[in-house]
C-alpha cells in the first residue's frame, strides 16, 4: 500500500473515531436516557467536547477533498514521494488540529488546518504536473 492510501485510511480512521470523546462526554453531562432520547431540555456538554464536535465535522468537510484527490492521484500514476509527503502532512496537521482544537489551545489551530490545507493543494498541483 502507498503512504498515500495508507494516510487515507488512517484519516479516515481518525474521523471515523473522532465522535467518541462528545459522546462520551454528553453521557457524562445529559445521563445515557437523555443521551439516546430526545429529551425537551439538555444541559450543556463541556466546552472542549463542543471544540472536539467542531473539529470532527471540519475533519469529515475536508476529508472528502483529500480523499478524492488521493485517490485520483493513485489512480492516474501521479502518486509519487511529493504526494506521500504532501498525504502525511495532511494526516498529521488534522491530528495537532484535533487536538489543539479540543484543548483550546490559541495560535495554533490555524497553522493545524493550514497545514492540511497545504497537504491537499500539494496533491492537487501533483496531479496537474506541476510539482
Amino acid at each position: 500500500m502507498t503512504t498515500d492510501l495508507m494516510m487515507l485510511a488512517w484519516s479516515a480512521a481518525l474521523c471515523a473515531l473522532l465522535w467518541v470523546p462528545y459522546i462520551l462526554a454528553r453521557i457524562g453531562a445529559w445521563g445515557l436516557v437523555d443521551t439516546v432520547g430526545y429529551p425537551d431540555t439538555t444541559p450543556d456538554v463541556p466546552t472542549w467536547s463542543a471544540r472536539t464536535k467542531q473539529a470532527h465535522a471540519n475533519l469529515v468537510e475536508n476529508l472528502v477533498p483529500f480523499g478524492a484527490l488521493v485517490l485520483v492521484a493513485h489512480v492516474g500514476g501521479m502518486a509519487n514521494e511529493m504526494t506521500a509527503l504532501a498525504a502525511t502532512l495532511f494526516f498529521w496537521s488534522r491530528v495537532a488540529h484535533v487536538i489543539v482544537y479540543t484543548f483550546g489551545i490559541p495560535w495554533l489551530r490555524t497553522p493545524a488546518f493550514a497545514g492540511g490545507f497545504v497537504g491537499q493543494v500539494m496533491i492537487f498541483l501533483a496531479i496537474l504536473g506541476v510539482m
